[in-house]
């Protein structure tokens, strides 16, 4: 398994951006705070490795959100029928797709319940 180095948040990125897709996993070298070692913050790699500046997965509110008006009528979906995001432990900005396991989608400054549109599926679901 191939190990990465990289001494501060920008240099992880930049890795992050030039190989993405071209490993199925890697281990991120970090030092101990106190080990006087350059390295990335814990909280900065996991943001980072999360959701690298080309697929960073911001959303809009539905009723601000550009999109193409659908072909075909569709029906209105009462809001107590779409899903929430689900919480991602200490990290109070992202949630995971309730269509997408596995993906996160920040939803930063968006009050709870806000209808907010998954960037995966296109598909809304509720801000917890």
């Amino acid at each position: 398994m191939k190990t990465v180095y990289a001494k501060g948040r920008r240099e992880w990125r930049t890795w992050l951006e030039k190989n993405h897709g071209k490993c199925d996993e890697i281990w991120l070298v970090y030092y101990k705070k106190d080990s006087g070692k350059p390295r990335v913050p814990y909280e900065e790699a996991v943001e980072e490795a999360l959701g690298n500046s080309e697929s960073r997965n911001h959303v809009e509110p539905v009723e601000t959100a550009a999109s193409t008006p659908p072909a075909a009528a569709s029906t209105k979906v009462a809001k107590e029928d779409y899903p929430y995001g689900i919480p991602v432990p200490g990290k109070p900005h992202l949630v995971e797709s309730p269509y997408s396991p596995g993906k996160y989608v920040d939803v930063e400054g968006f009050p709870p319940g806000t209808e907010v549109k998954d960037p995966y599926t296109d598909k809304i679901f509720l801000v917890p």
